[in-house]
């Protein structure tokens, strides 16, 4: 058997990998069109940065090294021109010239080819994209002379390589068309990872988009002008504005591809032509939440499919999962972290949901060293799981890798709280912030607590009492200017009063994180008022309302 492998890296080498240690005698062939056939792209960014110092870390195999460990015959510097379906065949541009190659099994993994915007500058020298080994190279050697960059696209590329760039000390603007930084997160999560950028001297720029690349006359590098009227100053300006799938060969031999140019496959990766399997970041898959077809580019799920494709190739079913889309990135002192849908991905399939969020401690408050998580949870009315993020300086990973798994499983609210997880002071506590997304979840779905949240908060100024539970420090620090103190540990001592004001109206209750305005909350609805608690509390809410006005001092509100 032959089997030919267009490109190489996660997704053609994984099934290239697999086929030799399924079947010792096949004579397996990787085309690559570039010099490097197994490299560490999530990594580039970190060289840029100077953490992995040595390019030559990012080069996982070569030829030479996989012809001795898996007998592969690896060629770089081929590039596929066309596909003969009839004939099983292969047109390969070669250094020497063409040659065609005969297959009875061909494996697609081309990958995603970086979006150009159209305008103008695309093809200065200062202009460049991070997406090869030589880029960069290139980039980091750059770095060293340069004093300014910008960075179009604030997606997970993006800001690692804002954060390289800052770490070599160069000035770095992020700008990025969306309104917030990693578009895929909740935009109160997003908020929190755009302070810390900013924190580190980072100029975030969202809503807005670069029109031009211009050359600056009256100083060295170029001016990049954004549809606002502003203009950045750079020597360097990297562009990440996305990828989309590198189909052109497979949609030119007639095989299908969907509205986004993704390849079709089906459960074993196999596409509309039965001696063609394909993997990677050119496929379409489902989402294992919303059902959406389309491309996912992420690292793991393509090694999966290349080792798929393979098995398939040697007659082996397995069948491929849904992508869940999870994804962390390190943006300075902060994690950020996602699986599953979020509310934006859920409201534009049409599904039902309610949101909780949570801010506990990494790990037990009382062992030196602990900070704030921030974790949101999205479930289904029933509560069935559906998403979930994370950001925060400790712990998001191992929670999101927790809840991914939990995603997998189908679990809901009841079975998250139930978890058993490992517990010992420094790693975590005797109530993980996954059991306790769970029991907010498991409140929410039986009635025990109502929320209220940010969408909620101009009716619940014009119509309800507002109760802010914290302690009058905190009440003195920033409060809503219609909300009235009284911390939680006098709520009993003082409910007929909270009647006597309310005079009808719903109570909506806050706190720091929620958990205070929960007991609150449970007190106030034990004695027939219409109670609610903010989901989150005002870390949330500050995240959720940019610009939110608070007054500062212990004064009460004219209705107190």
């Amino acid at each position: 058997m032959r089997i030919l492998v267009i490109g190489g890296v996660a997704g053609g080498m994984s099934a290239a990998a697999r086929a030799r240690r399924l079947d010792e005698h096949a004579e397996i062939i990787v085309f690559e069109k570039g010099k490097y056939v197994s490299f560490a792209n999530c990594g580039l960014p970190y060289h840029v940065g100077g953490e992995i110092e040595q390019d030559s870390y990012l080069l996982l195999h070569t030829p030479d090294s996989l012809k001795a460990e898996l007998d592969l015959d690896v060629r770089t510097e081929h590039e596929v021109i066309s596909i003969d379906r009839d004939a099983q065949s292969v047109l390969v541009a070669t250094p020497e010239g063409t040659e065609t190659f005969d297959y009875d099994a061909l494996v697609l993994s081309p990958g995603a080819d970086a979006i150009v915007p159209p305008i103008e500058g695309m093809d200065l020298p200062e202009v460049t994209h991070l997406r090869t080994v030589d880029q960069a190279r290139s980039l980091a050697v750059r770095a060293a002379d340069a004093r300014r960059a910008v960075v179009m696209g604030a997606g997970f590329i993006g800001l690692e390589t804002a954060e390289a760039l800052r770490h070599r000390g160069l000035e770095v603007t992020v700008v990025e068309l969306a309104p917030q930084v990693l578009p895929p997160l909740a935009p109160e999560m997003s908020s929190l990872v755009e302070k810390e950028l900013r924190a580190h001297g980072v100029d975030v720029r969202t809503g807005v988009a670069a029109v031009g690349v211009v050359k600056d006359p009256a100083h060295e590098g170029v001016t990049v002008n954004l549809d606002d009227g502003g203009a950045i100053g750079a020597d360097i300006v990297v562009v990440s504005v996305g990828v989309r799938p590198s189909s052109a060969l497979a949609s030119e031999a007639g095989l299908e591809v969907d509205g986004r140019g993704a390849i079709v496959v089906d459960d074993q990766q196999r596409t509309t032509d039965r001696h063609i399997w394909a993997a990677g970041d050119a496929i379409a898959v489902r989402h294992g939440v919303t059902g959406q077809v389309g491309p996912v580019p992420l690292a793991g799920p393509a090694n999966r499919q290349g080792r798929r494709a393979a098995d398939s190739i040697m007659g082996r079913i397995d069948k491929a999962q849904p992508v869940l889309g999870t994804a962390i990135v390190r943006v300075f002192g902060e994690t950020a972290a996602m699986t599953g849908a979020s509310p934006r991905m859920l409201d534009m399939a049409g599904i039902d949901y309610f949101v909780v969020h949570t801010h506990p401690a990494n790990h037990a408050g009382y062992y030196p060293g602990s900070q704030v998580l921030h974790l949101m949870g999205v479930f289904s009315p029933e509560g069935k799981l559906l998403g979930a993020q994370a950001v925060g300086p400790d712990g998001a990973d191992k929670r999101i890798d927790v809840l991914a798994t939990a995603l997998r499983a189908g679990m809901d609210a009841d079975d998250i709280a139930e978890l058993e997880l490992a517990y010992a002071p420094p790693f975590g506590s005797a109530k993980d912030p996954v059991n306790m997304l769970g029991f907010l979840a498991q409140n929410v779905v039986n009635g025990t607590t109502r929320t209220w949240s940010a969408k909620d908060l101009e009716q619940a100024r014009s119509e309800a009492l507002i109760l802010d539970v914290r302690s009058e420090r905190e009440y003195a620090m920033g409060h809503l200017p219609e909300a009235l103190n009284l911390p939680h540990t006098h709520i009993r001592e003082y409910i007929e009063g909270v009647k006597q004001i309310a005079a009808g109206r719903p109570v909506r209750v806050l706190c720091a994180s929620g958990v205070r305005s929960y007991y609150a909350h449970r007190v106030l609805a034990q004695h027939g008022l219409d109670s609610a608690t903010l989901d989150g509390g005002m870390f949330t809410l500050v995240e959720s309302v940019p610009g939110l006005e608070l007054v500062h001092g212990t004064a009460q509100p004219a209705n107190a």
